[in-house]
């Protein structure tokens, strides 16, 4: 149910996030070195790609995290500027 002051109260997921990144970085990392040291090169190349992707969205988040909080309007603000001549 909608209370209206979602905008207020909402809290960011993007500590969890981050944490959740650096997770998947460190496995990436270590399943691309395992698996290239191995000799499964299909494999290595897959965790190689998806570390590259956690790359990514670690930076992401860290831009994301670094712009701080952003000003969101109440329920009685339009999203955009109404129009001066009605019919």
């Amino acid at each position: 149910m909608r209370t209206g002051s979602e905008p207020r109260t909402a809290r960011s997921a993007l500590r969890a996030r981050l944490w959740l990144s650096v997770w998947g970085l460190a496995w990436a990392l270590f399943g691309t070195v395992a698996f290239a040291v191995v000799g499964r090169a299909g494999w290595a190349i897959a965790c190689g790609v998806l570390l590259v992707v956690v790359t990514i969205d670690l930076a992401v988040v860290l831009r994301r995290i670094r712009q701080g909080p952003h000003f969101q309007p109440g329920p009685g603000i339009p999203p955009y500027r109404p129009p001066v001549d009605r019919p």
